[in-house]
């Protein structure tokens, strides 16, 4: 009996519909489809395969196959044709089963005899829950209808596992979803832990009846929709503050061809025409996009895909009535889950969050930023998380491990809330510390200050302990709007700045955009290696117009008080002299305007080449200070791109030669004169910030969180007997003195070891 036709497609889902609505265990539904699929599509042969959490296909239902293998035949994914469709999330068909690529025979079934064999995905969202299989004895090629008929009823089976329609009591039934324990373990994006409330940034929809009674009205309500998500696009690209060309009007352009496409709304359609409501036509099309996502890898297309998989969660949204949850009736313990963030959005939750946790994203990215601002524990790259969060689940974030426990068994989170407990006292043993200088036993003093890029951080200065601000971002304030900030704005950004800071220093560094950090409103320039191209202070000194603007914002803010900037990523002395020569210019500018000029500027370089490391004495001599960029500066040294997990974790900054070469600039600071300061993330760990202080650094600028840490080490070890640990295990020709100097450490009773 062919099947060749959508009003077939429909019959079968309202019948599909009609027995999964009564009563009976999970086992008996999954029983029921396999026997309505079989008699609907005439095929001797319906199976059922559900992926397991072990990442196993089970078979958990068949009408055809010897039933003594149910739950008893299990495969790998990738394993035999069904494990081929999990892995690769296509459709197998096929008229010689026996003779296909990837076929492995399973005697216990008893399929042997059946020739013809179609298998297709069960995915939601771009995730394989399982496979849908139809087998016949007679050699056959499933037709494209029957094909996109059996896809159909994997849609709804996947709706309806997602509902919890096929479990039960049974321990052969399949495990109930987002009911137990989940853990995934991704990469630390910023430490810290932290208890609460899952607060998803995009919903998911969950669709209680995925058949559709009225092909008509569904797609009255899809027509809609689009028309409706089409005039939020135009709205948005048509809005004041979104008129200049950048990196998001594209992203709205191509969401405004999406929208418009033809193709992409004919294939909703056709889903709509086979029996599906709106919604799941919208998923199906959805799922497919993210699958052909998993098998891109130039960048440009995954993004468009990207921007493809955000428009079908809007419109979806849309067709369910939902604004997504309105910040007023966030949980007071929130933990925000998403696949990726912007930094305006993050900004926008601020610090009533207690963590963030992302499917996506990187150590150095915009969010990551913004989240080592607010000082919130972020777990990036965690996998799955979207897909097993729901709201208002209780979630466990580990900043320090880059781990998360969703939904925990409760030995989890007690030992959890017991290390939480741990780092309670220990931050109170700092606040203890906080006025007291950060002075090792033999008397050596180092001056331990803050980064910051938000004026929320401010909050932080004193009770932190920092005795000034040794890093103030200033792009920060360009990343979170989508159009340049004016003078005026910055001016009192700025000054607020200053006054918070009060009588304590604040080095401002001068824009530091490109590489990794992409202004919204500037088109992104195509380059094969942007962490070597075109950012920083090469951007400046080509756009004199955007670095004068900004100098003349702090000279005003600064009014008649000290001023402190410095310009980031210089690589050659000529550089540092013209930019150098802008700010002596607007000083003199705004004195013949008549405007207070900074009772004394200081104007430094931060050194993240080592080239600079080797300028020549003049430009010791000439630059008021200097601040070692560790986080660049490490990665150029190594040639390891901190972004890259498959090399960034090999290179220690413990390392004999880095600590050598960190030596020889702070040697031929000393010799010129030149103040010196270590700045980054390295500086915020004690063992390392114990270890610069033995290479001779006096000032080191880190996280605020961090200050406490760092000045309880430094004040109970003799710097003396440090830096001896270090040389001898310098002389000994080990590759790192961290083992050396942490097991000094252990022996000497030292603090947090």
């Amino acid at each position: 009996m062919p099947y060749s036709q959508a009003v077939e497609s429909r019959v079968l889902l309202k019948r599909l519909r009609d027995t999964l609505a009564e009563a009976g265990a999970g086992q008996e539904r999954l029983d029921r489809i396999t026997q309505l699929v079989s008699s609907s599509l005439a095929a001797e042969v319906c199976s059922i395969y559900l992926r397991l959490p072990d990442d196993t296909l089970e078979l958990c239902a068949t009408t055809g196959l010897n039933p003594v293998a149910v739950h008893q035949t299990r495969m790998r994914v990738r394993e035999g044709l069904v494990g081929r469709i999990a892995d690769t999330a296509e459709p197998v068909n096929t008229d010689n089963a026996p003779q296909t690529r990837g076929f492995q025979y399973f005697p216990e079934t008893g399929e042997e005899i059946f020739a013809s064999f179609l298998g297709v995905p069960i995915q939601r969202l771009g995730e394989v829950l399982g496979v849908l299989v139809i087998q016949n004895q007679n050699p056959r090629v499933y037709t494209e209808d029957e094909v996109h008929g059996l896809e159909v009823v994997a849609m709804v089976i996947a709706e309806m596992a997602e509902l919890g329609a096929f479990t039960g009591t049974s321990p052969t039934d399949p495990p109930a979803p987002h009911r137990g324990p989940f853990h995934t373990r991704g990469l630390i994006g910023q430490e810290g832990v932290a208890e609460g409330t899952v607060l998803l940034h995009d919903p998911q929809v969950v669709i209680a009846n995925p058949v559709a009674d009225d092909p008509t009205a569904e797609h009255a309500r899809l027509s809609d929709a689009l028309e409706r998500l089409r005039s939020e696009v135009d709205e948005m690209l048509a809005a004041d503050n979104l008129m200049s060309d950048g990196e998001h009007r594209e992203v709205l352009n191509a969401w405004r061809m999406f929208a418009h496409d033809k193709g992409w709304v004919r294939r909703m359609e056709a889903s709509i025409d086979a029996g599906l409501a709106a919604e799941v036509a919208v998923e199906r099309e959805q799922s497919e996009t993210r699958t052909r996502m998993a098998r891109v890898a130039d960048p440009y297309l995954r993004e468009r895909l990207h921007d493809l998989d955000d428009l079908s969660n809007r419109l979806l949204r849309l067709l369910a009535g939902r604004d997504g949850i309105s910040q007023d009736d966030m949980p007071p313990d929130a933990i925000l889950v998403a696949r990726n963030i912007g930094p305006g959005e993050l900004l926008d939750y601020g610090r009533r969050l207690k963590g963030v946790v992302l499917e996506e994203g990187s150590v150095g990215s915009h969010a990551a930023i913004v989240a080592r601002a607010l000082a919130i524990p972020l777990v990036i790259q965690a996998e799955r998380i979207t897909r097993e969060a729901m709201n208002g689940d209780r979630i466990l974030v580990d900043g320090d491990q880059g781990v998360v426990h969703l939904r925990p068994e409760e030995n989890v989170a007690e030992a959890f809330r017991a290390k939480v407990e741990m780092l309670a006292a220990a931050q109170e043993a700092y606040a203890g510390l906080r006025d007291m200088p950060a002075e090792t036993r033999d008397g050596t003093r180092i001056s331990l200050c803050m980064n910051a890029g938000l004026m929320a951080d401010l909050p932080s200065l004193k009770p932190s302990g920092a005795e000034g601000v040794g890093l103030y971002r200033t792009e920060l304030a360009f990343l979170v709007r989508r159009t340049v900030p004016r003078r005026g704005e910055l001016v009192a950004l700025y000054r607020r700045i200053i006054d918070a800071a009060g009588d304590l220093p604040v080095t401002f560094r001068t824009l530091d955009i490109g590489s990794d950090k992409v202004l919204p409103y500037m088109k992104r320039p195509e380059e094969p290696n942007p962490a070597l191209g075109w950012r920083a202070i090469r951007v400046g000194l080509d756009r004199p117009g955007v670095m004068r603007m900004q100098v003349q914002a702090i000279l005003r803010a600064t009014e008649s008080r000290p001023l402190r900037i410095m310009f980031p990523f210089v690589a050659q002395f000529d550089e540092f002299r013209a930019a150098r020569e802008i700010v002596l210019a607007e000083v003199e500018r705004e004195k013949r305007l008549g405007r207070r000029t900074p009772s004394e500027v200081k104007i430094g370089a931060m050194l993240e080449t080592p080239s600079l490391a080797f300028a020549p004495d003049h430009f010791f001599k000439l630059t008021d200070f200097i601040s070692i960029g560790g986080n660049d500066l490490k990665m150029f040294f190594f040639a390891a791109d901190r972004e890259n997990e498959m090399v960034r974790r090999r290179y220690d900054t413990l390392n004999v030669s880095f600590l050598s070469f960190l030596e020889q600039i702070v040697r031929r600071c000393e010799a010129n004169g030149t103040p010196v300061s270590f700045c980054g993330e390295d500086a915020g760990r004690p063992v390392e910030a114990l270890a610069f202080a033995a290479m001779g650094l006096r000032n080191l600028s880190m996280r605020p969180s961090s200050i406490g840490p760092v000045k309880r080490l430094i004040r109970a070890v003799d710097l003396g007997q440090a830096r001896a640990v270090i040389d001898e295990a310098r002389g000994s020709g080990v590759m790192s003195v961290r083992e050396a100097l942490s097991g000094w450490l252990k022996d000497t009773g030292a603090p947090g070891f």
